[in-house]
């Protein structure tokens, strides 16, 4: 799940992580959905998941959507990390699916 999500020429995934360098872990009851601002589309032209924010346009890559789609506010991280598990097995989504929705909400994409 490297280099999956990019807006405004820069990768959020490759950030330097200044943010996390206290506290790399997400609150596994935090309920992620998106910020008010913030919709999230299927562009059928480019085949891409898109988040689209006031002014902008963040280009989703990889599993970043399936990702988002599950931030529906209803499901806890527990829940969505077991989900991309059962979903794909062999994926490290236990390490990396918290830090990417921790990544989001730094960028406020995520409330």
């Amino acid at each position: 799940m490297r280099d999956i999500a990019t807006g405004d020429r820069r990768d959020i995934a490759n950030n330097d992580r200044r943010d996390t360098a206290t506290d790399d872990r997400v609150d596994l009851d935090w309920r992620p959905a998106l910020a008010r601002s913030v919709m999230f589309r299927h562009d059928r032209v480019r085949g891409a998941d898109l988040l689209l924010l006031p002014e902008r346009v963040v280009v989703l890559r990889g599993a970043a959507g399936s990702i988002v789609k599950l931030c529906d506010g209803e499901r806890d991280v527990a829940a969505i990390v077991a989900e991309l598990a059962r979903r794909h097995p062999d994926a490290p989504v236990d390490a990396e699916v918290p830090a990417f929705l921790r990544q989001l909400r730094a960028e406020g994409w995520l409330r």
